[in-house]
């Protein structure tokens, strides 16, 4: 063998043996940018400033101000990196991690995502998003004809559809009862839903804060009125998971599904999906490949391929928001809302159409300027000022819908103020 060669292969072993890394090692590597950005972080301090630091790990297209995160959120910069390396890793030995080389990694994450709703995590499985949960429950549920399950109307098509489709043809009613879009109180929600219930109810389908105007569902109140008459509860989590502290043990609720690609600012297409052990019996996989003779959560996970750097990712974005804290998230949420709301109460040509009781709303907020399209003013807030936000016009709000999220500043909110007074004239 010449000399040329061997130089050759030792290089080539030096090169795999480098390639094998353990898994710790590698999440240690990428985890680097997170854990610089985390020491920011962890800190008792609730100043401005300090919220001018977090908004600055979040990066935006030159002159967006971005207050649409209910539609979809941001990655920080360093949870983009982590996710980043991670994809690295797969792809320099895609064999070894796509299958067994982070188990212990993933297990990790379905710990901390257990421990975000204080529950066990033989209760969480890390699904792709709302939409899969919704049906995933929805598909299972061993109904009969002249069933009767409760969607309200202001539920999101998403979790709207997967009743329709998987029950429907079976002869199975979807009841939709009318929420207020103003309510004063918890108790005139909870009246809703008790009028909507027969003796014929199976399931009730409720959104945790709905999408529309940004009024908060009462779960706990409603399951307790579920479970007494032996009905199952359903929650699509998707606006709710990461804006305020969620106790799932305390709500009750059978079922509880998540995108966390929105007020948790994961990599896109990671979702979570709760389910009370007490009620995992009901539920049958949406996809089935090996291990489906799996009894725990995890047979609702089992993709065989599936996009592993994004769910690492995932617990990076909880490694990001633990070292905030999730109480401190929690108070920031309503800081801003009331902020928000205390600056435009004395112009009487902006309406808002979100219910005032912190017990009824929280991070969205959606307001209306009187005798303005709200195209136009959703138009004009980006041209001319380069706010993205949602234009709503269901139920007749002809209104903007405004995201607080974490990287919003209260200068950002003043700006957003001057500039709806402007269009309001």
């Amino acid at each position: 063998m010449s000399d040329n060669r061997r130089k050759f292969l030792k290089t080539l072993s030096i090169g795999a043996a480098s390639a094998l890394a353990t898994p710790t090692q590698i999440w240690a590597q990428a985890a680097i940018p997170l854990r610089s950005a985390l020491t920011n972080l962890k800190t008792n301090a609730t100043s401005e400033a300090y919220w001018e630091t977090v908004q600055s790990q979040f990066r935006f297209a030159e002159g967006l101000t971005y207050f649409n995160n209910g539609s979809l959120g941001a990655c920080p910069k360093p949870i983009r990196e982590a996710t980043l390396n991670f994809r690295d890793t797969l792809d320099d030995f895609p064999s070894r991690y796509m299958w067994g080389g982070w188990k212990d990694e993933i297990e990790a994450v379905r710990q901390k995502t257990a421990k975000l709703f204080s529950v066990s995590e033989e209760e969480i499985a890390l699904i792709h998003n709302t939409t899969e949960g919704m049906n995933l429950i929805a598909s299972s549920m061993n109904l009969q004809a002249g069933d009767e399950v409760i969607s309200a109307d202001h539920e999101h098509t998403s979790a709207l559809n997967p009743w329709k489709y998987w029950q429907e043809s079976k002869g199975v009613t979807i009841v939709t009862p009318t929420l207020p879009l103003l309510p004063k109180s918890v108790d005139e929600i909870v009246a809703v839903y008790r009028k909507a219930i027969t003796s014929k109810t199976k399931v009730i389908s409720i959104c945790h804060l709905v999408n529309t105007n940004g009024m908060i569902l009462p779960i706990k109140e409603v399951t307790e009125m579920a479970h007494e008459k032996g009905i199952l509860v359903a929650v699509d989590g998707a606006q709710a998971t990461g804006m305020f502290t969620i106790d799932l043990r305390d709500m009750g609720c059978d079922f509880y599904t998540v995108s966390a690609h929105k007020w948790l600012f994961s990599p896109k297409g990671v979702g979570v999906f709760y389910a009370r052990q007490e009620s995992q019996h009901h539920l049958q996989p949406l996809v089935v490949a090996r291990g489906y003779e799996d009894t725990s959560i995890r047979r609702l996970e089992n993709y065989n391929t599936r996009n592993l750097p994004e769910v690492l990712g995932f617990g990076a974005a909880l490694d990001y928001r633990n070292a905030i804290g999730g109480q401190k998230i929690h108070d920031r949420t309503y800081e801003l809302k009331h902020y928000f709301r205390s600056k435009i109460e004395d112009n009487e040509k902006l309406v808002l159409k979100t219910p005032e009781l912190d017990s009824l709303s929280a991070g969205i907020q959606v307001v209306e300027v009187l005798g303005t399209d709200v195209k136009e003013v959703k138009n004009r807030l980006f041209d001319e000022y380069g706010i993205d936000c949602r234009p709503m016009s269901k139920f007749g709000l002809n209104a903007v819908r405004l995201s607080f999220a974490i990287f919003i500043t209260k200068k950002q909110v003043d700006t957003l103020v001057s500039a709806l007074a402007t269009i309001a004239g």
